[in-house]
């Protein structure tokens, strides 16, 4: 029996440390991406693009080797008699599931998929700045095709989109995606058409001139206050906000100016807040190992759409921070009541642009893009067709019709980082939120009483321990399971936005 600890122990040794420089290589590479839309020097593009690919490669290489296979066969069978949700079984768990899906991947392939990736984003950066598609095509072309190799090197799944889903949302399918985008499709636009039919609401005192260093400094005093730490985390400016994790010691944000609409910077920096709270919760002990980070991204998500929204958009919210907002900005809201600008910010109106669309509407933008990327995947949607397929279902979902590819196809980053899958997990993040802001509520009936004086710490606290220490060592919809008492619903989230929003409007 001694025997047989002792070869468990040096087992799990052995790969605890393998792993923990696969993800030193894969923290090195993520630093670099983020130099690159933060950082760095135009000219450095190139030279940065080998450098992902090389450490991609070499991560890739050392997670996959026969050695760690090795190690994964001795070890699943020995913790199998430890509790379901011990540790050191959930970490054998994650590395065999994450091993398992590498293994099928050549590591050639993967030096090229970020080779292609980097070179993509700033096709896709000059693209956006010119408004011209056809800069971005070539590469988004060879993305495309490359999500489809990938596909093909795994088991064939119901639907091939499954597979690029599974990456960010473990156990989700595309059926379960387009059974949830149904049912919110035919709510949200009856909640849509009952407030269109409404008197308009007036924010015209967000549309006129604010100074961008002011506005910066009111969101970095409400992150703050929110319990994101400086220590061990920044914030900068970038084309398109994000927020990217090198372990919970080094937690980055970034965040942009969006003129006309000021309080876009302080609801995209509160957003990547959310994710990078979580970041900075996770349980130490998961540093360097396959337990580190977020359970998916749809729970990453619903922390950024939790404070950004729940939060951020709430009355009890702005009864705190409104009063220091005056004081910032007395020409431009002086002369406005709290009840008014609680409506300013939560005015329903479709919009173009995905990440400055209101909360009753964000959904369709959601349902839009998976859309199109099921058909690219699929092939039957070409690329070069897709600016013209994205002004046709912009114009069937909210009536309207970008003038421009930086107002329609260009204005997301995703797609130039190769994140086909990833935009359910926005609206994912956004039930997940409702079911977990409920949940609090029913736990802490003081939460708006606390808003109101600004006390935000037991809501990150209760965050702390229900969902962020954990990592990824539960799954995600055992997770929403184990702190809501129900898998992934609709129902909350719809249930908060018709509540909210015809009070709001008298609907």
């Amino acid at each position: 029996m001694a025997r047989i600890v002792n070869m468990t122990r040096d087992a799990l040794g052995t790969l605890t440390h393998i792993v923990g420089e696969v993800a030193d290589l894969q923290h090195a590479s993520s630093l670099i991406e983020w130099d690159e839309q933060v950082l760095m020097p135009p000219g450095g593009a190139e030279l940065h693009g080998q450098m992902t690919a090389t450490l991609r490669k070499l991560a890739h290489q050392r997670f996959t080797s026969d050695e760690v296979g090795r190690l994964l066969e001795t070890l699943t069978p020995q913790v199998a008699s430890l509790p379901a949700d011990d540790d050191t079984r959930r970490t054998v768990a994650a590395t065999a599931r994450d091993y398992t899906k590498a293994r099928r991947v050549p590591a050639e392939f993967v030096a090229e998929q970020a080779r292609t990736c980097s070179a993509a984003h700033h096709a896709w950066v000059q693209a956006r700045a010119a408004s011209d598609f056809s800069v971005f095509e070539p590469l988004l072309t060879k993305i495309v095709d490359l999500k489809r190799q990938y596909v093909d090197f795994h088991p064939k799944e119901a639907h091939p989109y499954d597979v690029l889903m599974d990456d960010y949302e473990p156990g989700m399918r595309t059926a379960d995606v387009n059974a949830i985008l149904a049912t919110l499709r035919t709510r949200q636009v009856e909640l849509i058409r009952a407030l269109g039919a409404r008197p308009q609401v007036d924010d015209g005192f967000l549309r006129v001139p604010y100074d961008e260093a002011a506005v910066y400094a009111f969101a970095t005093e409400v992150i703050t206050t929110m319990g994101f730490d400086f220590s061990r985390g920044r914030q900068d400016k970038s084309v398109h906000p994000f927020a990217s994790g090198i372990g919970p010691h080094d937690v980055r944000i970034t965040t942009r100016w969006v003129p006309g609409d000021p309080l876009s910077l302080l609801f995209s920096t509160m957003h990547e807040t959310g994710h990078a709270l979580y970041e900075q919760g996770v349980n130490p002990a998961y540093m360097r190992s396959l337990l580190g980070g977020g359970a998916s991204l749809g729970v990453h998500e619903s922390q950024s759409r939790l404070w950004e929204n729940l939060v951020g958009r709430s009355l009890p919210f702005w009864e705190h921070f409104y009063p220091a907002l005056q004081a910032r900005f007395p020409s431009q809201l002086g002369h406005v009541s709290l009840e008014q600008f609680y409506r300013g910010v939560n005015k329903v109106q479709p919009s173009l642009i995905r990440v400055e669309s209101d909360e009753a509407t964000y959904n369709l933008h959601i349902m839009l893009r998976v859309e199109l990327e099921i058909a690219l995947v699929e092939g039957s949607l070409s690329v070069k067709d897709l600016p013209d397929a994205w002004r046709d279902r912009m114009q069937d979902y909210l009536g309207l019709v970008p003038t421009d590819d930086a107002s329609g196809v260009l204005q997301d980053i995703h797609w130039s980082m190769g994140s086909l899958g990833y935009f359910a997990t926005y609206t994912l993040g956004n039930l997940i939120s409702a079911q977990l802001w409920d949940t609090f509520g029913t736990v802490h009936p003081e939460r708006d009483a606390d808003m109101r004086q600004g006390q935000f710490a037991p809501l990150l606290d209760w965050l702390r321990t229900a969902v962020h220490q954990h990592g990824r060592k539960f799954e995600p919809q055992e997770l929403v399971q184990r702190v809501t008492g129900s898998r992934i619903d609709p129902e909350p989230y719809l249930r908060y936005l018709d509540t909210k929003y015809r009070a709001l409007y008298g609907a």
